[in-house]
């Protein structure tokens, strides 16, 4: 094999995710550079008894990714990338980068249709933990899965479509890495397009009251509610047709960079060190947020840097409970310990037909709330999980969350079938850990 396996005191057996809530040891770091190599290494770890954990780029908040026995990355992966124009396709290696992606994808005049706010997670990871942006006719990026080619326990390699296997494509759009080891993605893109962003300032109960024009009159919404307040910064995107109001340089670094990043981390230490302030400095927040509208590609509208460190929940939720759930917001900050110094953030998805999808068969609104590093967040994420989960609210695979087996099976409706395909695919529980475990069971 001319893949790589680390020996056991590699300090690369070291792995902590972007937030630094999960770390682990693994016991072996795999490297495969071909997917023959993959093959041999998974056929080896199995009839060991050894568990597998492909790992992207550890922007998962849960422990999803967590491999404290093989731990396999995909970087060096030698797959092919081709783009089909004509039909506005893209086959790339799973361990590519979104934002390799949509760099690649706009040298063709391609895009992908809708993206989240951040592009460093890994095509696979992003996937299989049902990644989404926002956008109300938008699904999330595994809605736009053409095919995928995965490895499993056995090392067999299996490409799966609509047309192929149509069951594990069902089931490994959204596979939790618990299926086998993506190696390759096909992508249906869309002809690139540019948006124009107007970001303002407005009041939660406005927002509130005019959700169902804001939704349907935009391609895409989101807004963020700083506690303590009345007040959201409230963002829409839509499509023009040409690039008439770029941002100059300076204003970028001023508002991705400065503000967003400098100015919150340094407004997060702050309320970090002196709890007390964080009322204040939420309100303070609120205030500097102002009102700018300007145009360019796509992916640079959806994406954002985000350098402040955070720990993360989110639910999606049947969009007519969302105003139920933000109603409850207030009362639950009013209960907690200790405060919370990071906006709460709302977004939307159409509803797909990935079995394990937050959005299953459901047009969703997204709730995500967030707690800055170093501060407590487990009451907080509890008391909202709890107004959640008797909204019929689903978990976000790769963030906190607290549920089981037992619970989330009564949420999606193909939980066993995704069961089933797993039974058949990985009955030797190769590529379980912990996370896994709790989540669809031993």
């Amino acid at each position: 094999m001319h893949g790589a396996a680390a020996p056991p005191d590699d300090d690369q057996r070291h792995w902590s995710n972007w937030a630094g809530n999960q770390q682990g040891i693994s016991r072996r770091v795999l490297r495969p550079e071909t997917v023959a190599d993959l093959q041999a290494m998974i056929r080896t770890a199995t009839d060991a008894g050894a568990r597998v954990k492909a790992v992207g780029n550890g922007h998962s908040f849960s422990d999803i990714s967590r491999a404290d026995d093989h731990r396999v990355e995909l970087s060096g992966l030698r797959t092919a990338t081709t783009v089909d124009t004509d039909a506005r396709l893209a086959t790339i290696p799973a361990g590519m980068s979104l934002h390799q992606l949509n760099e690649l994808l706009a040298g063709f005049r391609l895009a992908l249709p809708n993206v989240g706010d951040v592009d460093v997670q890994t095509v696979a990871g992003a996937i299989a933990t049902g990644t989404h942006g926002t956008g109300a006719t938008h699904g999330n990026l595994a809605s736009v899965v053409e095919a995928l080619t995965l490895v499993t326990a056995d090392g067999t390699i299996l490409r799966c479509s609509a047309r192929q296997h149509q069951d594990v494509f069902a089931a490994a759009r959204i596979g939790l890495g618990a299926l086998g080891v993506v190696t390759e993605v096909t992508l249906r893109c869309v002809d690139a397009f540019v948006l124009r962003a107007r970001e303002r300032a407005a009041s939660l109960r406005d927002v509130v009251a005019a959700l169902p024009e804001l939704v349907g009159g935009n391609d895409h919404i989101e807004f963020y509610w700083f506690p303590y307040t009345d007040r959201v910064q409230l963002k829409t995107n839509n499509r023009v047709p040409v690039d008439d109001r770029p941002r100059p340089r300076w204003r970028r670094w001023l508002d991705d960079e400065f503000v967003e990043n400098t100015l919150l981390e340094g407004v997060s230490r702050l309320g970090r060190t002196r709890p007390r302030l964080v009322p204040a400095l939420s309100a303070l927040s609120a205030r500097v947020v102002g009102s700018r509208t300007y145009t360019a590609r796509s992916d640079r509208v959806f994406c954002t840097p985000r350098r402040v460190r955070f720990i993360e929940m989110e639910y999606a939720l049947p969009r007519a409970a969302l105003p139920v759930a933000l109603a409850a917001l207030p009362g639950i900050l009013d209960r907690l310990p200790s405060p919370v110094a990071l906006p709460v953030e709302v977004r939307f998805a159409a509803g797909d037909d990935s079995w394990l999808s937050h959005a299953y068969q459901r047009d969703s609104a997204y709730l995500a709330v967030h707690q800055y590093v170093g501060m407590p967040y487990e009451p907080y994420f509890r008391a909202v999980e709890q107004v959640a989960v008797g909204l019929d609210g689903r978990p976000h695979w790769g963030k906190l969350h607290y549920r089981h087996a037992e619970s989330l099976r009564s949420a999606y409706p193909r939980f066993d079938d995704f069961l089933a395909v797993r039974d058949r695919l990985d009955p030797c529980r190769t590529f379980a850990n912990h996370y896994t475990e709790r989540v669809l069971g031993p």
